[in-house]
Formats: structure tokens, sequence, C-alpha cells
């Protein structure tokens, strides 16, 4: 058999690699569907007033090797110097173990926010392991589970604070020693909402009448360590609130924030084993007394117990408080940073307290080493305390000392025209400390040089802390790695089963997409280096910045955002600031329709807005009358409108074009939510339909992993006139609008993540991504005809993305209710479906195009039994309160002893869709929610228990 060149066809490895059915697979689900091609499809599902007209065009896909060839070489133009800029930002060692096991390891990096209890136990204790590690070190009673920056988080606490404050007083006082880009996040929080900032001295400016609340900087971003208890004390006395922004690896030598009477202690956890990475992603933290904790913003695990009683963990009920309270939310925290805090975690457990306080000792003695031999040649150091950092009077040398520096391949900070801050860090090494010396003109050795101690004594830390047993667990690498291997095979992530979110897009995150997030090059910048030492990152955040654009026909991008919410918020923003120039200060009305995101009305209001809800018509499309009337009789206050498109019915509304322009002709702005743009890249653009703005979520479309909750990234897209308003540099500017995050790009060492995806796809293959979504759900909604019902549907009878299964027929027929068929599901091997959202009772199926046909057919296969197995109940085949369905999910502890069940072990743990070799085990049996809310535990119980819930 001879081969033919003639004959040769390349193979498109871009394609088959994001597209999971194969050609002919394809054909045989368009046949199952009943149209003759994906074209045909397309062109009934999609309609032809909103289609694009020019395909994408980014030149021809790359393959792996080629991909990565370029982004080596674009990496290679960043610099990649030791930066001791500190200002939240420090160097830090990922033990191997962690980096390997944690960051780079598919089992924790594509698994989705544990809302789903019992196949999410490994991330729910990791997370749990966080809250205890933050609660201990700041001394209060409770933690969430991480937000998304120091800033953003500072933010959240001042908003927190006027709420639970027992005053009615408007101002908000910031320690002037804050650094200044959380200095400047919070006046972008306090704009809109009315709240009077006061910038100034703590111990000379702080008029506690006059406030609800106050934070500190602790130690300052110049290195001052100061006790604020008697601050704190005076702001009691004004019934106000007291926070306390503080360096976490700083509190295992330091007195606690609640020791000093704090309410509220945040920051960042990034110094624990998280690369710097230009700005993020990092996890922040934030911790609080016992009697505020249902006001805190964020998820928080809580411990509660399983059907048979064994100890189980979950999420809190108000964690998704957006989503059940909407328009009166307070907060609309829903990506946090799950990822990066079980990397802080591991990071605790792994050195332990000792381990912990080495490594601060040993920063703070390299700091008071450094300062010995710039007091030697005659520099005044500030402060007299400090921990890792100094600031040096420098006057008119500051320029020569700075080039120096980086001539000595060393980043300081520059402080006014005439001082020098030096942050310290885990990294530092005596060559870093000689360097630094040498640029200020001292050849001295830095073994000649003595620590000691610079802190004040009566500021020592004297409580334990990371007292749990698992922060002294065997510290061997054997054992680290068994433990975070335990911890991961509890949970059900995209490496072992599809996850079929509507709305969340849980795609494949190619391996070769996720390479480059560890290189040097990228993940040891730090955010406030130079701009000639970033020129990599700069080529990028500007080359996927435009593919952006031609995407979505916006243009200009943001890369600011580092969550979709936070990017509704600065869309939103946006829109108020370009009418705010306008001298339309009175357009304060958003309207939002009944089915939008929950996010959606919370960001409304952060961002000072009235929301105006619309209803939805019979069909699930926006009820374009009800629309009509609200807009008209808001007329003068109109000031946006927020809708997702296609809906989130999963359906491509034929009126979406007529919303815009009712918006636009009564004085509004359209804020399109970006959420459901799988269904959409390359087919179709918000900004030609009619949007003014909206939100991308990269880590949804474009590839960048769930993280088990976290990063994300959402960067929005606006017209020409709402560039102006675009979020503000973090660190000050002349800016119309100010910054949303810490960071200028959010959290830009993912970025490589979806530029790498759009360089292997190209413009046709991200068309065909679409184009396979679309075709895969079809495939699910009509190979479930007959036993479920789709809600809605487009005009032809086709589905977009998504598609919403009615299950609430079954509780009528059978008892079964929604969360009876997303359990059944785990013992199926599977992550269920979103649930009850945004009709109450169904599951609104997403599979995306990475799925094969098999993974689809292996779904379908489960859905339909579990239809078979409410018939059984329904015609009396099967016990209706003792039945597979009830007792779902089944765990391997239900097969000990007898089996006392009206229906076999064959069927309760191999049910159709389940694999029999490779079969995921759910940890627990169903958890009980409501127990966990009554009795609220969201720290590491002691190990007696967990004994005590066994017995």
């Amino acid at each position: 058999m001879g081969f033919n060149l003639t004959d040769y066809q390349p193979y498109d490895f871009a394609n088959r690699r994001h597209i999971g059915p194969s050609p002919t697979e394809m054909d045989e689900m368009l046949a199952t569907i009943g149209v003759d091609s994906l074209d045909a499809l397309i062109d009934a599902t999609v309609p032809a007033a909103i289609r694009q007209k020019a395909p994408l065009d980014f030149g021809a896909a790359l393959s792996e090797r080629d991909m990565l060839h370029k982004m080596r070489a674009t990496a290679d133009k960043n610099r990649v110097l030791v930066s001791l800029i500190g200002q939240g930002y420090y160097g830090t060692v990922t033990p191997p173990v962690i980096q390997r096991n944690i960051l780079e390891n598919p089992a924790w990096y594509t698994a989705y926010t544990p809302y789903q209890p019992e196949i999410s136990q490994g991330r729910l204790e990791a997370l749990l392991n966080f809250q205890t590690m933050v609660a201990d070190l700041t001394g209060l009673e409770i933690a969430n589970a991480s937000l998304l920056d120091e800033a953003t988080a500072a933010a959240e606490a001042m908003t927190m604070a006027q709420r639970v404050a027992k005053t009615k007083a408007t101002g908000f006082f910031v320690d002037e020693n804050c650094h200044p880009q959380t200095i400047e996040v919070i006046r972008t929080r306090a704009e809109p909402l009315g709240i009077d900032v006061q910038v100034g001295d703590p111990f000379a400016n702080l008029a506690p009448d006059t406030l609800f609340g106050a934070i500190f900087q602790y130690p300052g971003t110049h290195g001052a360590v100061h006790d604020f208890s008697a601050q704190i004390e005076a702001l009691h006395g004004a019934k106000a609130i007291a926070v306390v922004a503080a360096d976490i690896l700083a509190l295992t030598l330091l007195k606690s924030p609640g020791a000093m009477g704090a309410d509220i202690a945040v920051g960042t956890t990034q110094r624990f084993g998280v690369p710097v990475g230009f700005g993020g992603p990092h996890a922040a933290y934030m911790s609080t007394r016992d009697a505020y904790k249902r006001a805190m913003p964020g998820r928080i695990v809580g411990v509660s117990i399983d059907a048979r009683g064994n100890r189980a963990y979950r999420l809190s009920l108000q964690t998704r408080e957006q989503h059940i309270r909407r328009e009166k939310a307070t907060s609309n925290v829903c990506t946090a940073q799950a990822l990066l805090a079980v990397m802080a975690s591991m990071y605790a457990v792994f050195h332990g307290p000792d381990g912990l306080k080495a490594i601060a000792q040993r920063i703070h003695g390299d700091t008071v080493r450094l300062a010995t031999g710039l007091e030697a040649l005659g520099f005044t150091i500030a402060p007299e305390a400090f921990f890792d950092t100094i600031t040096v009077e420098v006057g008119a040398l500051q320029g020569v000392i700075l080039r120096a520096a980086v001539a000595e391949g060393v980043n300081l900070r520059k402080i006014g025209s005439d001082r020098i801050g030096i942050s310290l860090d885990e990294r530092t090494m005596d060559v870093t400390i000689e360097a630094v010396l040498r640029a200020f003109g001292s050849s001295v050795a830095a073994g000649d040089l003595a620590p000691g101690l610079r802190l004040p004594e009566a500021m020592l830390r004297e409580d334990d802390y990371l007292t749990h047993p698992i922060f002294h667990m065997n510290r061997a690498e054997a054992e680290m790695t068994r433990y975070m291997r335990r911890l991961a095979d509890r949970d059900l992530a995209l490496d072992r089963a599809m996850i079929p979110l509507g709305s969340c897009t849980m795609k494949l995150n190619a391996t070769a997409e996720m390479i480059p997030v560890t290189w040097d090059a990228f993940s040891l910048i730090h955010p406030f280096v130079p701009e000639d030492q970033v020129a990599g990152y700069r080529e990028v955040i500007s080359d996927l910045s435009d593919k952006l654009c031609q995407i979505t026909g916006y243009d200009a991008v943001s890369m600011q955002p580092n969550s979709g919410a936070q990017g509704e918020y600065a869309g939103l923003l946006a829109i108020r600031g370009y009418h705010m120039s306008r001298g339309d200060a009175a357009r304060d009305v958003c309207l939002i329709p009944v089915s939008a995101h929950g996010t959606n009305p919370a960001s409304a209001q952060m961002a000072g807005m009235k929301v105006v809800v619309v209803k939805s018509a019979e069909n699930g499309d926006i009820d374009l009358a009800d629309f009509r009337e609200k807009a008209e009789a808001h007329a003068d206050r109109l000031a946006a409108c927020m809708i997702t498109y296609p809906s989130t019915h999963g359906v491509f509304e034929e009126t979406v074009t007529e919303v815009c322009s009712i918006t636009h002709e009564f004085g509004g702005q359209v804020y399109i939510d970006g959420a459901n743009m799988n269904a959409m890249v390359g087919l179709s653009r918000p900004g030609d339909i009619g949007g003014d703005v909206s939100h991308l979520n990269l880590h949804k479309t474009f590839c960048i992993p769930h993280g088990g909750g976290g990063p994300g990234m959402g960067p929005i897209g606006v017209k020409a006139h709402l560039a102006p308003f675009l979020p503000g540099e973090p660190r000050g500017s002349d800016a119309a609008v100010g910054p949303v995050s810490a960071a200028a790009f959010g959290s830009p060492s993912l970025l490589p993540i979806s530029w790498a995806y759009c360089l292997m796809m190209g413009g046709d293959g991200l068309t065909q991504a679409t184009r396979v979504a679309i075709l895969n759900a079809n495939y699910i909604a009509k190979r479930l005809e007959g036993a479920y019902d789709v809600l809605y549907k487009g005009p032809k009878g086709h589905v977009a993305h998504e598609c919403i299964i009615d299950t609430r027929p079954l509780k009528d027929l059978a008892g079964v209710t929604v969360d009876d068929v997303a359990k059944r599901l785990i013992d199926c091997g599977f992550h269920a479906p979103t649930m009850s959202w945004p009709v109450a009772g169904t599951l609104m199926v997403e599979p995306t195009e990475s799925e094969p046909k098999a993974e689809l057919d292996r779904f379908c296969d489960a859905m339909l039994a579990i239809r078979a197995e409410a018939d059984d109940i329904a015609e009396g085949r099967s016990d209706p309160d003792n039945n597979p369905l009830k007792n779902a999910p089944h765990t391997v502890e239900d097969l000990v002893g007898d089996w006392d069940r009206p229906y076999s072990r064959e069927q309760a743990c191999y049910p159709p869709g389940a694999f029999r070799v490779d079969k995921y085990w759910a940890p627990v049996n169903r958890v009980d929610n409501a127990y966990g809310d009554r009795n609220l535990v969201c720290s590491c119980p002691p190990l007696d228990a967990y004994q005590e819930a066994a017995e």
C-alpha cells in the first residue's frame, strides 16, 4: 500500500484538541437532530439579523510547538529582575511539591466551585484549612474562603463595616499608610455609594464621631509597625467598625489585629507560596468577629453532617446571597481565588507554624542587616520599628541609586522625589543584599552584617496559632504528596468527567495553554516594575486585546477586572461615568430581566444604580412590552439595561436588537453580559447588535481554568464613547473612573492561557468551537426528548449552546426533586448541571464543544436511566422513600455490612453512565445543608469532633 503525497491532507490538530466530536461523530449527531449539516443547524439556530458579516481573521492557527516557541520568544522580552518594591507584592518560594501537585495538576485547576459538596470534599477541606489559617493568624473568629485581591477586600470591608456599624455616620477613614492601590480602589467603591472617604494620619486626623469605620495598614506601606489599639477603642466608642489590612506573614511575629480589638482583618496571602505574576491572581483574605459572620461577603466553607451523620463540608448559605437576595444583595462576589487559596493553605500545612515563623524571622533579620549596612553609609533609615520594609532618605541621589540598582539586577521603590523603599522577602539572599548595598555605594559583604531585632517588644506576638493537627503533620514530601492526592481523589473535576454546567462553560483547559503560566518570565514579574521590563507582557495583552475587540465588535478593552462580576461592576461604572460627563447625573435606573444572573442586580447596586426588574414572556424571552413600558416610565433616569445573550434560557432571542434600540431611544446604555459568549464567538458580535459594553469571562469562553472556584478574569470591551471611562491606574491617575482592582491588568499571569487558545485555534477554529458547542447542546436536547421537556427553544425548535431540562414533572409524578436527580448523577460519575437557575426545579445543561460524543451519550444514558427510576417509583415498582434516587449518592460505606435496601447494590452503585473500573465514589453521602446553617462551624474542627460524628 503506497503513500501518495498528492493525497496528503494536513491534520487539524487545533480542532481535535479543543473540539470533542470527530467529523464522523458530528455527522451522526446531526442525523439524530434531523438536520443535513452543521451549517444548516447554525442557520436555523442563530438569527440571520445578528450574524456577523466577516469571518474572524487571526491568520493561520499555530501548532502547539509553534505556539510555545512564539510564547517563549515573547516571554523573553520581559526582564526578570529581583523586585524589592513591596507595596503588597513580595517574592516567595513555591514549594515544588505544591507547584506540581496543586498549581500544575488538572485535578485541582479544572474543578468547579464547590456548590455540589458531595463531590467537592477535597477542595472544601483545603479551603477550610485556609479559613482556619487566616482566622488563627489574624486573631479573629471566622474567615471566608478568599476574595480577589487585597485592595478589593479592603473595599468589601468598607461596605461591610457600613452594614454592621451602629451609627448613621457616612465617613470612612483610610490610613494614609495604606498601599496606594488600596486607597484608590476604596475611593472607586465609595464614590457611587455616597461614602465620604477621609485619608489621613490615624494618630492625628482620626475623628471617630464622623465615621462608620476606618482601615489601618499593618505594617504600613513604608514599613512602620504601629499598635492601633487606642484608635480602635475610640472607634468602638463611636459605634464604628475597625478594619486592619495586615501582612499575614508578619502576623507570625506581631500582635494580631484581633488582639488590638479589630472587627475585620483583610490582606493577601500572596506571599504564602503564590508567585507575584505581574499582579495576580492571588488569594485575598477577610476575617471578622463571630457577631458579623453573616454580613461577610464571599464564600464561607462550613462543617455539617451527611445522611449517615458523618462529618461533611459544604458552602454555607449566605455565600450565594447574590443569587438568593438579588437586588437586595450586599455584595456581587461570585468568583473567589480558590486555587490560590488552596496553594496558600498548603504552604502553611507544609511549613507549619514553626516554619512560617522561621521564614518571617529570617526576612526580618535580613532587613535589619540591610538597614545596618545603609546606616553605616550615613543614610537615614525610617521607620525605627519595621518588619521587612524600610524607607531610605536619599535626597537628590534618588535617580542615580534607582538606576544603579537596576544595573545590579534589582528593582527598588521610588517614593516621592527623595526617598527609596526596600522590601525584603523569602527569596532574598546575601547576594541580593550585597547588590542593594553596591547600588548605594557600599562594598561590604552581607556576611559581615549582623541580624538583630527592630520590632517593639510590646508588639511581639505571644499567643499560639495554627494549633490544629493539620498544621503539624509530618512534612516529609511523601506525606505531603499523599495528603494532596487524597484530597484530589475526593473531588470530581474535568480530568475525570464532563461538568455540564449551564452558564459556566466548563471546557477544556489545554495542557499546552497552561505551561507558560509557571515560567519565570511571567510568574516572577512585580506589577509595579518599570515599563521597559514588561515588553513581553505588553505584547500578550495588546494582541489579546486586539483579538477580543475583533471577536466582540468593541473598540477598546480593559483587562483590569479579575472576575466576571467585577467586569459587570467596571462596565456599569463606565456607563455611569459616561452619563456624568454629559451632565446626566440623574440617570441611575438599570433595567434587568428577571432571568438575569444574580450578580447583575448586585453589581448595579454597587454602581449606585436602582434596579427595575423586567418580566419574561411565556417563551422565556424578555417581555418587550414590559421592557418598553419601564424604559419609557424611567426615560429621564434610565442609565442602562443589563441583558445576557444568548438568553439565560438558552435561546437566541430574535428581539435583542429591539431591546437595545429601546434602551438607546430613552437615553440608556446597553450592557450585554458575556457569560454566554461561547455561543457567539465567530458567529455574532455583541458590539454589532447594540451592546455598548460587555464583560468576557476568560475563565469560561477563553480557557482559563475555574480552579475550584477561581481564579477568573472578566475584562470588559466597550464602544469608543465609553473608552475614556475604563478603569484607571491603581496607583493613581487622572482617569474619569478609578481602578476596580489592585493591579492594572487584574490577574495578568493568566492571560497567556487565553492568548495561547486564540493562537492555536485561529479565527476559523474559534468559530468552529462555537458551532460545535451549539451542536452538542442540541444533540443532548434531542436525545432526552420524550423523557424530559426542554423548556425553551428557538422558533425552529433548536437551542443555543445550552438548554434547560425540566425535571419538575418528576416531582409531581414520583416525588423526585431536582436535588435527587443531581445527587443520582454523582453515582453515574457526573457533576450535576446548573440547578434551579434561572428556573426553579430545572437543570440547565451546557456540554461545551470539548466533549466527545461518547461522553455526551454517557450523560444522556444516565439522565434517561434516572427518568426510568422515577417511573419505577410512580408505577409502584420502587419504594417512594427508599430508592436509589432518594438515597443518592451511594458511598463505599453503604456497601459495608448487611444490605437492607429494596434495590440491589448493582443498581445503587453502577447505574447507566457509571464506569465500572474507574468509578468515581463520593466520599460522603448527601450533605445536610440545613444542619450546617443551624450549626455554623467555619474552621477546622478538633480531631475528637470527627470521632464524635462517626459514633
